[in-house]
């Protein structure tokens, strides 16, 4: 897979990517940073990127309006770069063996102490 990692999440998460075998970019490596992000969306169709955040109310509007996508993955809570790297690892784990998550979102959320995933059609059908 192919993952653009948004700016609100820690640069180190691309070596995550890269440790798990999969191409990572972070916004801020492909001089996107600061970039809206209506703007970013043609550039994660153009690349056939899955997509990370933690933005999740921006993107699942934007992704709504999106016929066909690689994927969307949304780190849900707000936490330093250690934990973002461990849900992030979490993530790639849960759809290892997979080809894909098109038109998919997967949220990755921490209740109490277990990693809870939740993976939908996005947009809903």
């Amino acid at each position: 897979m192919r993952f653009l990692i948004d700016e609100c999440l820690h640069p180190s998460l691309a070596e995550v990517g890269h440790a798990a075998g999969h191409e990572a970019h972070h916004v801020n490596f492909l001089a996107l940073d600061s970039t809206k992000d209506r703007d970013l969306i043609p550039r994660i169709l153009e690349g056939d990127f899955v997509f990370v955040t933690h933005n999740a109310a921006d993107f699942r509007r934007l992704y709504r309006a999106q016929p066909l996508h690689a994927g969307l993955i949304i780190l849900v809570p707000q936490s330093p770069p250690e934990q973002q790297r461990a849900l992030f690892a979490a993530a790639i784990e849960e759809i290892s063996g997979e080809d894909n998550l098109v038109n998919e979102a997967l949220e990755i959320l921490l209740e109490g102490e277990d990693v809870v995933f939740r993976r939908y059609a996005w947009p809903a059908p």
